[in-house]
């Protein structure tokens, strides 16, 4: 469908939170939107579905308050040595993602948003639009998740070499013994407890290897144990590779949103705050016509958790340096306590510390 004038100003093409937001942001801004999901009704994903005090923020500002569990802090477990950090920045949450996608949406639609069960694969845009699905618009955000077949279509894919992890999620009908998001180390891989209600908890496993859920669970005996007897809440879910790198974040008369455009491993818990934050970012650069703009907000937002994240997988990569991260994060309580006081804060607002890890790029 080239050529033509646009019948809507922005299309929206994946309806999960990144896709949502922006959709919420660009009708606030006075835009005719349309989004597009493949995926009907209420969207489930794995997820480690720990909202920072930033997101929890920022879905505030746009009217959305999804129930959960609140989240005080960060505790890191390997074996006998533990390391705590509370939220300086106030709670956060721990939200279901069928929660969290079904308030953003009931969201969306209450703002004018049109939101319609559909695959795209592809675009064609000229100087004047882009059309996708049947629809030609002024603008297209592609929020299409880690595998976007529009970033593929559009040649901005950068593929990696590194090896790859993976993430699985399960919940367990079980009270939370915490409040805090607990962190527990292996000798591969990690194990992330969170509490989404007052009678559930998700365990979510990031790990290089592959195999069955129950398998990399036995990496975690204090873990197990604590879920013995535990009836499961669902299926498992997995997601990955979950590195994911694009070229660029903007293509003509489209931008990337969310793990779209680009994501290096869900270590820091940071996903959907990212993801709050690029929407507005996204909206701004197509209500002010200057989509470069978007480039440099998004390697602005991104940048302290593009730092931190790689280093951290490269810090912990050879088992003695893993072995030795939760002792030296007892030993250094107020290390541990900047860091997770970073990791609290909205995305892209930079702490004095944001800097020293590793080199922008």
């Amino acid at each position: 469908m080239p050529g033509g004038r646009a019948t809507v100003d922005l299309l929206v093409v994946g309806g999960g939170p990144a896709g949502l937001a922006t959709a919420l942001h660009a009708a606030r801004a006075g835009l005719e939107v349309t989004v597009f999901e493949q995926r009907a009704g209420t969207v489930d994903k794995a997820c480690g579905e720990g909202l920072m005090p930033g997101a929890v923020a920022a879905l505030a500002a746009l009217g959305v308050h999804p129930r959960g569990h609140p989240l005080r802090g960060i505790r890191y477990v390997a074996g006998p040595h533990r390391a705590c950090a509370p939220f300086r920045a106030g709670p956060g949450r721990g939200v279901r993602r069928t929660v969290l996608h079904a308030a953003l949406r009931e969201a969306a639609l209450a703002a004018g948003v049109r939101i319609e069960h559909r695959a795209v694969r592809g675009v064609e845009q000229d100087g004047h639009g882009v059309a996708a699905g049947g629809v030609r618009a002024a603008h297209l955000v592609a929020a299409d998740g880690l595998h976007s077949p529009i970033r593929r279509a559009l040649g901005l894919d950068r593929p990696h070499r590194t090896r790859p992890r993976y993430g699985l999620r399960r919940h367990f009908a079980l009270a939370p013994w915490s409040d805090h998001v607990e962190v527990h180390w292996a000798r591969g891989a990690e194990a992330y407890v969170t509490p989404v209600a007052d009678g559930l908890v998700g365990v979510a496993v990031l790990t290089g290897d592959r195999g069955p859920y129950g398998d990399h669970l036995a990496a975690f005996p204090e873990l197990r144990e604590r879920l013995a007897g535990a009836r499961p809440a669902g299926p498992v879910r997995g997601a990955g590779p979950l590195r994911r790198s694009a070229r660029a974040r903007t293509a003509g008369r489209v931008l990337l949103v969310g793990d779209a455009a680009g994501y290096v491993d869900a270590l820091t818990g940071e996903g959907i705050a990212l993801a709050l934050a690029q929407a507005p970012a996204a909206v701004r650069a197509v209500t002010g016509g200057d989509l470069a703009a978007y480039e440099r907000d998004w390697r602005r937002i991104t940048r302290r958790y593009r730092r931190l994240t790689r280093a951290l997988l490269a810090a912990t990569g050879p088992p003695p340096a893993r072995a030795a991260l939760v002792p030296a994060a007892q030993r250094l309580p107020w290390l541990f306590s900047a860091a997770v006081d970073a990791l609290a804060r909205p995305a892209g607002e930079c702490a004095p510390a944001d800097g020293p890890y590793l080199p922008d790029g």
